[in-house]
């Protein structure tokens, strides 16, 4: 279990506190561990584990307290039983019904500290908003970062040079159970498509309470094939028309949004730089995890340009950057990230193999007058920066600790 200090800097401030720590994200991309660590920490401070109260709402043995009711009685009765502040960790709690009004409560009439995980995005909107505004924190966890990936693999493959472990990266992704598995072939690409399968009929499917499988199905699979291309509704209309399926365009940004509220995709919008505004039409999709694309679509080694631009926006995400792709004129820079005042551009491509590919992608940065950082990041060994445009070989710019 490594300690992910990333997530843990950022909910240390307020373990402890009155507000509830939320901790959301695709399904198995650590959550629960994160749960687990919180605990180690409380243990490290002074804190009792008879002061835990643990309920994972995915255990059919925990079945009956799937409802606020259920649920607000038996944390009270055990509250009673337990001496001192009680630590409540709730996982994967969108599994209750109604769980807002009994966290809720739970938060006014007991001396608590309250955990709970969630893999939806609708978590944390609509009733929630009503019952917790301004109560809770939300921390999105993330499958591993490469940083968090060789660290772990390393200690199965202690000698391997880390280009092989890059390559291992680029196939495998992040989902931290595959350390398990040893990242063996074929074990590991069955548990990425049994979790996919988890999250298309657990989270969207079911929750969603989709009729149409089939065109959910071939929705999910053109996003994937298309991850980083922007495209329209109309475009997917226009695909499956030619597939002899009539669809609204409607339906189709529908799904995808349910894919979105899952975490298995990204939403990024695109924005005028000159003009400074958002424009309304063709967003770009990535996927959580580019190791679920290899396992169920295939290809990440042919689409590899996408695949590291994949990569490289999850990582920004990982580290609290909002992210919108560029445009400025005709040309469009790839990511534009801006976090609390500051601001960083990143170009990125698969090689810098001729002049012209490197005047292209050097070149999008040349109507951009500011003084932020710039960067083109590539799989090229040799730095070739120039006119102050930062080059990095894309495991190196993954691995670094800051990017100014």
């Amino acid at each position: 279990m490594i300690k992910r200090e990333m997530y843990m800097s950022r909910i240390r401030p307020f373990i402890g506190g009155e507000l509830i720590k939320v901790m959301t994200g695709i399904r198995r991309s650590g959550k629960s561990v994160m749960l687990e660590l919180i605990k180690e920490e409380l243990m490290e401070s002074g804190v009792s584990p008879a002061q835990f109260i643990s309920v994972n709402f995915e255990d059919m043995g925990n079945a009956h307290l799937q409802t606020a009711k259920a649920l607000h009685e038996e944390i009270t009765r055990l509250a009673l039983r337990t001496d001192g502040k009680i630590y409540l960790f709730f996982d994967e709690i969108q599994e209750v019904r109604d769980w807002e009004k009994c966290v809720n409560s739970l938060r006014i009439t007991l001396d608590c500290d309250i955990y709970i995980t969630g893999s939806n995005a609708k978590l944390l909107s609509g009733e929630l908003a009503t019952y917790l505004g301004g109560r809770y924190v939300e921390f999105v966890i993330y499958p591993f970062s490469f940083t968090e990936f060789l660290e772990l693999y390393r200690t199965i493959e202690p000698e391997e040079g880390i280009q092989n472990c890059f390559q291992k990266y680029l196939l495998f992704g992040g989902m931290p159970y595959l350390a398990n598995l040893r990242y063996t072939d074929e074990p590991s690409r069955q548990y990425l498509t049994d979790l996919f399968n988890s999250v298309q009929l657990k989270d969207i499917v079911k929750r969603n309470k989709v009729r149409d499988v089939d065109l959910l199905e071939r929705n999910i699979a053109y996003v994937m094939a298309n991850v980083g291309t922007t495209f329209s509704a109309n475009s997917l209309v226009k695909f499956f028309r030619n597939e002899h399926r009539t669809v609204a365009a409607e339906t189709v940004l529908n799904y995808i949004k349910y894919c979105c509220d899952a975490y298995l995709f990204y939403q990024v919008k695109r924005q005028d730089l000159q003009g400074k505004q958002i424009l309304a039409s063709n967003e770009k999709y990535y996927i959580a995890d580019h190791g679920i694309r290899e396992a169920v679509f295939g290809g990440n080694m042919r689409d590899i340009n996408l695949v590291l631009e994949n990569i490289v926006f999850m990582e920004l995400l990982r580290r609290g950057y909002s992210v919108t792709v560029g445009r400025s004129g005709d040309k469009e820079i790839d990511f534009v990230c801006a976090r609390r005042g500051e601001k960083l551009y990143v170009q990125v491509a698969y090689l810098l193999a001729s002049e012209d590919t490197i005047n292209r992608e050097f070149g999008v940065y040349d109507s951009i007058r500011d003084n932020f950082p710039k960067y083109v990041v590539s799989l090229d060994e040799f730095d070739r920066s120039r006119n102050g445009i930062k080059h990095r070989n894309i495991r190196e710019f993954l691995l670094m600790k800051e990017w100014n």
